[in-house]
């Protein structure tokens, strides 16, 4: 089903070191797994027969986002990182060859999790993982053992209105002028600033993460993906309604872990959660859009605790 990808030869052949944490070196294997003829890069730890969260990236990252947090959910779960179509090691075939939806992407990912042996998980959702994860939850809610947020919104609130501002005369009237603020999302100064805005540890924001990113979306034609995939973010907007409906009515077990200094989710979109699912737990952080960059420590604490009780209920 899969096979063990020399990841080393492939970071030189994008030009890009990917860097692995020694106890990550020890416990995480990486692999590809065939799927809709696209190669799906993934990253696995821990033992198979513990239950598993599926982590789910954000933009403009990959599973490279999860590498330290993956070897400590890996000493009591199994835990798997999948790269979407167009990002990480994953295939990128161009947009005339694929369709760069988020519901397209949320099908690969679900057909990824069948690939692979999933029956049931815990979804870890960061900001692109949210839409995805939440469709992956529609689609098959018998799966979802339960919600860990983090800095992903489903309430159009839970955006900085300027952010929403700049993105809507693109998504009303697509030209190459309205598509600018879009392309400007993905260059190597908003990438920088996306993971050190707003963080209370700056220095521990370790400059290999925007450095591996922008590597990746340097790469021919990936820019044309991620201005698509941009444009293609109103769909989600629209689904908000049916994803709150769902929450309401699932109450699913939810963890909530949040960046308070997000330059793109507001407070506002973290509190949400707790109104929709009041049973929720919830965790700020003086950190920014990647907090697990600063935070760690505190967010893989809180998530091991929710996942031991979530173990002994669930």
């Amino acid at each position: 089903m899969s096979r063990i990808v020399p990841v080393t030869v492939t970071g030189a052949l994008l030009g890009a070191t990917l860097t692995i944490s020694a106890a990550a070196a020890e416990t995480t294997s990486y692999h590809i797994a065939k799927v809709q003829d696209l190669d799906i890069f993934y990253r696995e730890a821990g033992p198979k027969t513990a239950p598993t969260i599926l982590l789910l990236h954000g933009f403009p990252s990959s599973s490279h986002m999860y590498r330290d947090l993956i070897p400590v959910l890996a000493e009591r779960y199994h835990v798997i990182a999948p790269d979407y179509p167009g990002f990480g090691y994953s295939s990128t075939p161009g947009v005339d060859q694929f369709q760069y939806t988020f519901a397209n992407l949320a099908d690969v990912m679900d057909a990824f999790t069948v690939q692979v042996g999933l029956q049931s998980y815990v979804l870890y959702m960061q900001d692109y993982g949210g839409p995805i994860g939440l469709r992956l939850a529609l689609k098959h809610p018998e799966k979802v053992r339960g919600f860990v947020v983090q800095n992903a919104v489903v309430n159009v609130e839970g955006w900085h209105q300027e952010v929403v501002a700049s993105f809507q005369p693109a998504w009303q009237n697509r030209t190459p002028e309205t598509e600018k603020p879009l392309r400007d999302a993905f260059s190597a100064e908003a990438t920088r600033f996306q993971y050190t805005h707003g963080e209370s540890r700056a220095d521990r924001v370790n400059p290999d993460a925007w450095t591996f990113d922008q590597a990746l979306l340097d790469r021919p034609g990936n820019d044309k993906i991620q201005v698509e995939l941009l444009y293609q973010y109103q769909d989600n907007v629209a689904q908000y309604p049916a994803w709150q409906e769902y929450l309401k009515t699932v109450q699913p077990p939810m963890l909530v872990v949040w960046g308070d200094n997000d330059p793109f989710f507001t407070t506002q979109g973290r509190d949400f959660f707790k109104t929709l699912v009041p049973g929720a737990e919830v965790h700020a952080y003086d950190a920014g859009h990647f907090a697990l960059e600063t935070h760690l420590p505190e967010i893989s604490t809180a998530m091991l605790d929710f996942l031991d009780r979530l173990k002994t209920t669930n």
